[in-house]
């Protein structure tokens, strides 16, 4: 039922096939992030048109509005969402660890106050699978905790609960038609990282997720941290790289063996009036764009550069009118989708270090005005 293939390899590159029970992902893939059981602002149909693969629903939030429970009695997510693709749904670790207005953690799981109400709550590995077993996703993972990157006592301490969590996660799965991942911590420290997915590897789950980073850590640490954690997890299984995801971070990690992506960043930046282009980011707010007849990038083939102008966004912001989240949500959900496409075809045709030299430089190399860095991604 799960099946990852790899159909042609570029250094540690791969571009692979992973199938599930709604439908076939082509990596490297990039999934939009519906935390309420929505990806904000889009339609499922208007996902469908822009060929989204796979989105990720928040176990953490869905747990608490509406419940597990109901949505299990409404169908799971594929009924109520109406997605027939793959849906992927994280934990709801780091969630609690980084939303909840308070946490006391033990051996055994984590005691928390809701974020929503304050109502006192507790997760354990087995609630976790439980929870993602009702709401129906392809792929679930295994409960973890994120810690503080830079702390190494602490990434020690979360390490060791993350992999006694994940076994305790694979022992409580019950349903055959869902991929448990396992998720490696430790953050920026190298041995910790090798430690975890050396252990995390031992499980032989369908796949593997690499968590804890894009959490405040540096762009090196990140991307040595992701090297360590390639160079052990086994080539046959799908990497998910967990919450990192501007373009810079997609080739990077494309370039060291990531098959998986997932990001609130497109849809976070078009509700704050902010494009995603391969040059950079536009902030649409300003003044230079208030007559420009052009399209947000002249080379973008999605809906709203096929009919709209900057100047007619700009007013749609100024005026508040909500298609202006709808039309910068298409358009920068396309440039991260069609980016992961352009990497595939890279990674096939043997051309991928070329690409990704020149979409780098590309983002490093065109000013513009209005045109900013992409900035802090942040997760759901």
């Amino acid at each position: 039922m799960f099946n990852f293939s790899i159909h042609a390899r570029d250094g540690a590159a791969r571009a692979g096939s992973f199938s599930t029970p709604h439908g076939v992902l082509n990596t490297p893939v990039f999934a939009p992030v519906g935390t309420q059981a929505t990806v904000k602002a889009v339609t499922p149909a208007q996902l469908q048109e822009l060929d989204a693969q796979l989105v990720l629903a928040n176990t953490y939030h869905l747990f608490l509005r509406p419940g597990d429970e109901l949505i299990a009695n409404l169908g799971g997510l594929h009924q109520i969402m109406q997605w027939p693709r793959p849906i992927l749904t994280d934990s709801g670790g780091f969630q609690v660890f980084s939303l909840a207005k308070m946490r006391k953690i033990d051996a055994d799981g984590v005691t928390f106050r809701s974020h929503i109400d304050g109502s006192l709550r507790r997760l354990t590995p087995e609630d976790s699978i439980r929870i993602q077993e009702n709401l129906g996703a392809d792929i679930i993972m295994a409960f973890d905790e994120c810690a503080d990157p830079s702390n190494a006592a602490y990434a020690r301490e979360a390490m060791q609960r993350t992999h006694l969590w994940a076994q305790r996660s694979l022992a409580a799965k019950t349903r055959a038609d869902q991929a448990l991942f396992g998720i490696v911590q430790g953050g920026i420290f190298p041995d910790l990282r090798e430690e975890s997915a050396k252990f995390i590897s031992s499980l032989d789950l369908p796949g593997n997720a690499i968590g804890g980073l894009s959490v405040g850590e540096s762009k090196t640490d990140m991307y040595r941290s992701i090297e360590v954690v390639n160079a052990i997890l086994p080539i046959e299984k799908p990497r998910y790289l967990m919450g990192v995801g501007t373009p810079e971070d997609l080739i990077q990690g494309v370039l060291r063996g990531v098959d998986i992506f997932d990001c609130v960043l497109p849809t976070r930046l078009a509700r704050h009036a902010s494009a995603m282009t391969r040059d950079g980011r536009l902030n649409l707010l300003n003044a230079a764009f208030s007559a420009d007849p052009n399209p947000i990038d002249a080379e973008c083939s999605c809906y709203t550069c096929r009919h709209f102008s900057r100047a007619y966004l700009r007013h749609l912001l100024n005026a508040k009118e909500m298609l202006a989240a709808t039309l910068l949500s298409i358009h920068n959900l396309h440039t991260m989708l069609q980016l992961a496409r352009d990497l595939r075809q890279a990674i096939i045709d043997g051309q991928l270090q070329n690409f990704a030299d020149t979409a780098l430089e590309r983002m490093k190399s065109r000013p513009h005005a209005g045109r900013e860095p992409f900035g802090k991604a942040g997760k759901p």
